[in-house]
């Protein structure tokens, strides 16, 4: 089972051009076992707030659409999530991204990521 990096979620939806060719491939190959984080949610929300993100749709209604049209299940964040991200290893400093980490360790997820920071901790199952 699959978690998808909030970039990884973001290029699948807008731009699948970012997406590796083996990541492609994974999606395809674990469909209907592929999840998102309620964090990427509040991220993405954060980044249309700032202007950093442009969206068609206001990310309350972006969000459910895109995990809908994909197949993707949503995760809570469970406070075993949090407390185990906030005792991980200062490898990465992004909150959302070490929550994300944290969440896939604890799910026992493999996540969907380029990002060669999430990529380095030890017990974190990582593809791209």
């Amino acid at each position: 089972m699959i978690l998808l990096d909030t970039c990884t979620l973001l290029w699948l939806v807008l731009d699948q051009s970012g997406l590796s060719s083996r990541a492609k491939q994974k999606i395809q190959e674990q469909a209907g076992s592929l999840h998102v984080s309620a964090i990427s949610a509040f991220e993405i929300g954060q980044k249309a707030s700032s202007g950093k993100l442009k969206l068609k749709l206001k990310p309350v209604a972006w969000f459910p659409r895109a995990c809908e049209l994909h197949g993707l299940q949503v995760l809570s964040l469970t406070a075993e999530s949090a407390l185990a991200a906030s005792a991980l290893p200062a490898l990465h400093k992004d909150p959302f991204d070490r929550l994300l980490i944290a969440t896939a360790i604890t799910s026992g997820l493999t996540i969907l990521t380029p990002d060669e920071k999430i990529r380095q901790y030890p017990k974190l199952k990582c593809f791209w």
